[in-house]
């Protein structure tokens, strides 16, 4: 009894770390966007976000880009930033590892 329970607090904080979400991986993303008046509404992103087959879980502001969390189709959890006066995709996130980046996108 004493092992197994010394066992699991060896082996909690590990799977507190696994099951903690994906460090934002965004820290320098800048879509340097101007004026708010300019934007796009935010729904239009959830259409655009939910065209690409995507579940949308969580739209927001981040700095001066458009943040989207969601799922893709196969049930991959994304993290995905857009130019809010373009809706241009910029950059998306899986796990905190980048799987795509806009051409000639570069954050500073």
């Amino acid at each position: 009894m004493k092992k197994s329970r010394a066992a699991l607090l060896a082996v909690l904080p590990l799977l507190t770390f696994l099951a903690a979400p994906a460090a934002h991986a965004d820290g320098n993303v800048r879509c340097n966007a101007g004026p708010r008046e300019a934007w796009k509404a935010i729904a239009d992103l959830r259409k655009k976000a939910w065209m690409e087959g995507w579940t949308v879980q969580k739209t927001q502001i981040e700095g001066d880009c458009y943040e989207v969390y969601a799922r893709t189709e196969s049930g991959q959890a994304i993290e995905a930033f857009f130019h809010p006066v373009t809706l241009q995709k910029l950059v998306v996130y899986r796990r905190g590892r980048e799987i795509y980046r806009a051409p000639g996108f570069s954050p500073p």
